[in-house]
């Protein structure tokens, strides 16, 4: 050997960096916990569970567009698929970072379990959720919970193996970690966080959810379509005036907002002074109180169903149809399966079925969706109910009725079909059209002053039926005519000419 010098050691090399004689280095890639058959076996499942929940998300987009038969939900559908979006985020999540178990993702797993833990058992037991959610909704949950609880296990079963395996393999437990290790815990814990913040969010909607299913309806709900689902129905007043002669029931049927938030005021303005002696209405599935009806819903659908829905109250007319915007198109797809049982048609500011491309246009069904697709997470819906003050009422069917998911998925509806199914339907219907009703046109001021296309689908609609009895223009009227003096004024006085 070698004299010493001043680059002699003096101490033997440290045991960490020294494999001991029939031992393997920490850092050797044969210490793995992959050697354990139980860890390899643990891993095959978390993907076979990770295709599964991949097959089923595929299968709840699709049902956003398309219902497949048994899989209608009477809900929006868009909790069933947040929760399987979670899940299939814990499971990629699981398998990217499988070989680097930590505390902290052992931690935010539970936590996420505990999360939807409560959320299956609100889903469960309140009555309206259970009913909205359905099979699919409470299946989703249940999947999601017991994954949640799987990456728990898994975490702690890797862990332990990797322990063993650098026992077996090194002599002892590896305390330290690799840079890219630290990396790999870092980028993991992250994204559980950020899992876990949404799991709060669905929890914080879903009580909001549960807060309004217990605002009572002011009517009935009436199943129809085989009993899929159900739709919402109020009449008031008295059908035989003071001479003991039978009127005309006023038939509304709102626009683009709930009727309860928009022509309520009309209707019961009209009660009061006598202009009618009875109205009803009825919300469009997935408006107000009324649940979501299975995709696609066109006019004619929502005419059909309505026609049951009466029918089931018990309510057979004669009618005098009073609609206005997009409400139109559903009440003159109504009017013309009446026939005779219609005794005048009131539109007010209606939309003309040549102008359905701007509702069905595809940034429209986009958008729809995209926000349908975040609406479980109540970004706007919880910030509105602490901060503003929205009330269920708000969420159900005032100013924040928007923000529900349920709403949303109404529109996204009307959005896919709009400008092909509904279009035609519209058309047909008005060959059908009894042309000897009377017709009372209301158009906004607003509207025609700003788009000429508006004006002259206006003066095409005047000729709706051959016995148009009034044309008014109210100045100054936004679409929603009511909303000023002179358009309720207006619309009193025609409803009263018509009944």
């Amino acid at each position: 050997s070698r004299e010493a010098d001043e680059r002699t050691r003096l101490l033997p090399p440290p045991a960490a960096t020294t494999p001991r004689e029939g031992f393997l280095s920490p850092d050797d890639p044969a210490v793995t916990p992959y050697n354990l058959w139980s860890i390899r076996l643990l891993r095959y499942f978390t993907v076979l569970f990770a295709i599964i929940t991949f097959l089923w998300w595929v299968l709840l987009l699709i049902s956003i567009f398309v219902s497949p038969p048994g899989m209608h939900s009477r809900g929006s559908g868009f909790f069933d698929f947040s929760y399987t979006t979670l899940t299939l985020g814990l499971l990629l999540i699981g398998l990217l970072f499988f070989s680097t178990p930590s505390t902290a993702a052992q931690v935010s797993c539970f936590v996420i379990a505990v999360i939807l833990l409560v959320d299956m058992i609100i889903i469960v037991s309140v009555g309206q959720i259970r009913l909205e959610e359905g099979w699919v909704g409470i299946a989703s949950v249940v999947w999601a919970l017991l994954i949640s609880t799987w990456t728990v296990f898994t975490d702690r079963a890797v862990a332990w193996g990797k322990h063993e395996e650098e026992e077996r393999l090194t002599g002892r437990q590896e305390t330290r970690r690799t840079l890219g290790e630290w990396f790999s815990v870092l980028i993991s814990t992250i994204f559980l966080v950020v899992i876990a913040v949404v799991a709060i969010l669905l929890s914080a909607t879903l009580i909001l959810r549960v807060r309004d299913a217990s605002l009572l309806a002011p009517g009935r709900k009436y199943y129809v379509d085989g009993d899929k689902y159900r739709i919402h129905v109020f009449c008031e007043g008295n059908k035989i005036d003071s001479k003991g002669r039978e009127l005309p029931t006023v038939l509304f049927e709102a626009g683009e907002t709930p009727f309860e938030y928009t022509m309520i005021k009309i209707a019961q303005n009209s009660l009061k002074n006598g202009s009618i002696s009875r109205y009803c209405y009825a919300d469009r599935p997935g408006i107000a109180w009324s649940e979501n009806a299975p995709s696609p819903f066109s006019a004619a659908t929502a005419a059909s169903v309505l026609s049951e829905a009466l029918a089931r109250a018990g309510e057979d007319g004669p009618w005098v149809l009073a609609s206005a915007g997009i409400g139109s198109i559903y009440s003159r797809v109504f009017s013309s399966r009446q026939g005779g049982e219609v005794h005048g048609i009131l539109l007010i500011d209606p939309l003309h079925e040549d102008l359905l491309y701007r509702v069905g246009s595809a940034k429209n069904g986009f958008l729809y969706w995209a926000w349908g697709i975040i609406s479980p997470l109540g970004i706007d819906r919880i910030p509105a109910a602490i901060f503003k003050g929205r009330t269920r009422q708000d969420r159900v069917y005032g100013r924040s009725s928007y923000q529900n998911g349920k709403y949303i998925k109404a529109k996204l509806q009307e959005a896919l079909v709009a400008d092909s199914l509904t279009k035609d339907e519209v058309r047909s219907s008005r060959n059908i059209q009894w042309k000897s009703v009377p017709l009372a046109l209301i158009s906004s001021g607003i509207n025609i002053g700003k788009d000429g296309a508006w004006e002259d689908k206006q003066k095409d609609l005047s000729h709706l039926t051959n016995n148009l009895t009034s044309w008014d223009i109210v100045s100054k009227a936004p679409s929603e005519v009511w909303k000023t003096a002179d358009g309720i004024n207006t619309i009193e006085k025609r409803l009263k000419e018509l009944v």
